[in-house]
């Protein structure tokens, strides 16, 4: 998913006559300090995104991002653009979103002027379940409409940031359709499955995810249960396409 995000900011830019570096593992791993300093001096902004590392603890994921604020630091890139979430406000009960709580802050103390784009959740996520035979909802609700959006959204919004960067960091919250997870599953021809709360682990684990990512993705989804995944912005970047335009073009 991080990969599709990237490269819809790449058209983006692309579309918009924007010089492209994109930096992959072959450039400079994350966790190579002078390497991913050097790819990004001489840029006039960055796009950063902190990946999830599968079987990842909590050090893991904030050496990356320890790694990734340094390099800004180290190359003098202006502008950053971060892609966040909602929730990272909070530095703790989020799940993985406490990692971008970190991330932000460590980016705020570069020097650097930083736009921390905060997403919810993304119109592609159906594509971990499409192999289900039912839709499952980790909640205790399916009728509950949520923010959704789709990740040429997220390319489009990156892009309008690095173009037309602030005079001063600020938070952008995406402003997007909303859905219940009942209205995914009928646009997918699905049943909806609701996962009882004390199963939410065992089932992400039966489904490959590592017990560590597991446990992670459960306090995530009880965050969105005691609604503190919302945005608290400074500002809004509006965010239109449509979930049934996202689903014909997956499915």
């Amino acid at each position: 998913m991080i990969t599709t995000r990237a490269c819809a900011t790449v058209r983006a830019l692309r579309d918009a006559g924007q010089p492209v570096r994109a930096i992959t593992r072959a450039v400079a791993d994350l966790t190579d300090r002078a390497a991913l300093a050097a790819a990004l001096t001489g840029c006039r902004g960055a796009f950063v995104l902190l990946p999830t590392i599968p079987a990842g603890d909590d050090a893991a994921h904030r050496t990356v991002a320890t790694t990734i604020a340094g390099a800004v630091t180290d190359s003098g890139v202006p502008h950053v653009v971060l892609l966040s979430s909602f929730g990272a406000d909070l530095p703790a009960g989020t799940g993985p979103i406490r990692w971008l709580h970190h991330l932000e802050n460590l980016l705020r103390n570069t020097g650097a002027v930083v736009t921390a784009i905060r997403s919810p959740h993304h119109q592609e996520k159906v594509e971990d379940v499409l192999g289900a035979p039912v839709h499952p909802v980790f909640g205790a609700s399916a009728d509950v409409p949520l923010p959704m959006v789709a990740t040429r959204d997220v390319g489009a919004a990156v892009a309008h940031a690095l173009t037309r960067p602030p005079a001063h960091s600020e938070v952008v919250d995406l402003e997007t359709p909303e859905y219940t997870e009942r209205q995914v599953a009928d646009q997918l021809k699905r049943e909806v499955a609701l996962v009882p709360r004390e199963a939410w682990a065992a089932t992400l684990i039966e489904a490959g995810v590592s017990p560590l990512l597991a446990t992670e993705l459960a306090e995530l989804y009880d965050a969105g249960e005691r609604g503190l995944l919302e945005p608290r912005d400074d500002r809004r970047h509006p965010c239109t396409t449509a979930l049934t335009e996202t689903l014909e073009k997956i499915l």
